[in-house]
């Protein structure tokens, strides 16, 4: 059943959870996420991020996105992640996104509110839902064996809690990415997060819900007192596809020198330990496990 960010949001509140939002840039990603959100009967957001584009064009995978979202026997919203212009976001709600971001983190306060505006302008005509950023987790999702800067406290612009207020209130949007302590990427140690930024966001800016980027790495316990603190979503790629390649490699290495490589069974052997990894993820973010 596919359904937009704010209705997928509404459920989290209700629930007092936050949805899991994974990138899924290719079919086993796609499979693997669908396939363990209707394991444990729960709602789901599958991403596609602009810097994605070089893997698989958005052309490609929106149509499959969209289609197993619809069929998915759970709420699906089909979300584009950092998108950074509004040209490639106008292209993802042409192509039927139910919901877009727009990332203005790098621009000044003012241009940010300006294009944030304007994004929501855009998606309103297509009954989809606006994520924006305020703050930056230092370098933008750029996928797998990048480390993203993780750590890298030079890089990272924390959230204001009173600059959110007036962004929440000029801009209308439905979720914001909130800058507390995450970075992309792999973490290199424990992250240091700040709760009351989330708790002062939430307070301030009309209970609007915050989104966590950077999520993969962060502990259990973390999870549960941001989702304590307001987040209600939560982005996860980087231990997501790191679990698929590390089984991948482990198949390759069961196999005898002699014997054949077939590209198959190896993307099976990924799939399936995405969909294990993404499954223990989401039970965390449902205060599940």
């Amino acid at each position: 059943m596919i359904v937009n960010l704010k209705e997928i949001l509404d459920i989290a509140e209700r629930q007092f959870m936050a949805v899991g939002a994974f990138n899924t840039p290719h079919l086993e990603s796609l499979r693997a996420t669908i396939g363990a959100a209707e394991q444990l009967n729960l709602p789901v957001i599958v991403q596609f991020a602009q810097v994605h584009e070089s893997w698989t064009p958005l052309e490609y995978m929106a149509p499959v996105m969209i289609k197993a979202a619809a069929e998915a026997k759970v709420p699906v919203c089909v979300h584009l992640d950092h998108g950074e212009t509004l040209e490639y976001i106008q292209k993802a709600l042409d192509l039927g996104f139910t919901s877009v971001m727009y990332d203005g983190s790098v621009l000044p306060f003012e241009e940010n509110i300006a294009n944030t505006k304007k994004a929501v302008a855009m998606a309103s005509i297509h009954g989809a839902s606006v994520e924006a950023e305020l703050g930056s987790m230092g370098k933008r999702e750029s996928g797998s064996g990048d480390d993203g800067g993780a750590n890298d406290n030079a890089k990272k612009v924390y959230t204001d809690p009173e600059q959110a207020r007036q962004f929440v209130t000029e801009t209308g949007i439905t979720a914001l990415a909130c800058s507390f302590g995450t970075t992309h990427g792999l973490y290199k140690a424990a992250p240091q997060l700040n709760f009351d930024i989330v708790k002062d966001v939430r307070r301030l800016a009309d209970n609007v819900p915050v989104v966590m980027h950077g999520g993969s790495g962060v502990s259990p316990e973390d999870y549960r007192k941001a989702v304590a603190a307001g987040v209600r979503k939560i982005n996860y790629f980087t231990y997501m596809d790191k679990a698929g390649g590390t089984a991948m490699a482990g198949y390759l290495e069961s196999l005898k020198s002699d014997d054949p490589k077939f590209f198959t069974p190896i993307s099976l052997a990924g799939l399936e330990a995405m969909q294990k990894n993404v499954a223990d993820a989401m039970k965390v973010f449902a205060l599940q496990g």
